[in-house]
């Protein structure tokens, strides 16, 4: 399971609704991604989605993982499709939550990637900023982020490590939108991964219009739209998103072994 890149993020905190859940039928791992959480910090900034996936499949190399579901939210969601397009027999599935490089050159970043990439811009990080980010951008409801779960968040964000090598800040964010757009890369259109693409309608991060994207160039992606939902759809609708997951898992993990996906 593969967080998002928003300040502060890591694995624990992003899918704090689903790991006891998903726990119950599957093994489940929730690593923090370089540049955040309890991982060495800093990414390469030429190719963020290549460096972590580099990063993520060296990291079940060392834990003897040869076959992997993979679930990933937004820069997470990013890195789970890369790894998919690098080593697609290693991969059994794919649960991509708003992805990030998808549809980024349709137009100018949205408001949400603004405020991510602004947050150790200007007078750095505060308390104020991320919690208008978290509760504006990230989800629809954002009365109903507690104030706990924020608080977590910025003391994560303003690790000495972290502030001196910010995963994605400008004005050394992602530089050129258009080479990181999947929708660019010719191996999608052959990637057949059974894919499960879930997106919030209010997404303000990353644009829904990326769902019905990663539709048409994957040849075996479901899409699920969700009403009222913004960027967190693992915690906005997590017992629906539980619920389809282990679902989902499930059935491609019998296809897997019975041979009727390649």
């Amino acid at each position: 399971m593969l967080h998002g890149g928003g300040p502060g993020a890591s694995g624990i905190s992003n899918y704090s609704k689903n790991i006891e859940v998903l726990g119950e039928n599957f093994r489940v791992i929730v690593p923090d991604m370089p540049g955040y959480g309890g991982s060495t910090k800093g990414i390469n900034r030429k190719d963020p989605f290549g460096d972590l996936a580099t990063a993520m499949l060296q990291f079940l190399d060392i834990l003897g993982v040869s076959q992997v579901h993979v679930i990933g939210n937004s820069l997470g969601g990013a890195c789970a499709l890369r790894m998919g397009l690098e080593k697609p027999n290693m991969i059994s599935s794919l649960i991509l939550m708003g992805p990030g490089g998808v549809d980024t050159t349709r137009s100018l970043p949205t408001k949400g990637l603004n405020r991510l990439f602004n947050y150790y811009s200007g007078k750095g990080p505060s308390l104020e900023k991320i919690t208008e980010f978290i509760r504006e951008y990230l989800v629809f409801e954002g009365i109903n982020v507690p104030s706990a779960l924020i608080e977590e968040r910025y003391k994560s964000s303003i690790d000495p490590e972290v502030i001196q090598a910010p995963p994605l800040r400008r004005p050394k964010g992602i530089p050129n939108f258009k080479n990181f757009d999947f929708t660019r890369d010719p191996r999608l259109l052959k990637c057949e991964i059974p894919t499960l693409v879930l997106w919030g309608t209010e997404d303000k991060v990353n644009r829904p219009s990326g769902g019905p994207s990663l539709q048409k160039r994957l040849p075996n992606c479901d899409l699920y739209l969700f009403n009222k939902t913004g960027h967190w759809v693992q915690w906005e609708r997590a017992e629906e998103f539980n619920s389809i997951t282990k679902s989902f898992i499930s059935l491609h993990s019998q296809s897997k072994v019975s041979g009727r996906i390649r």
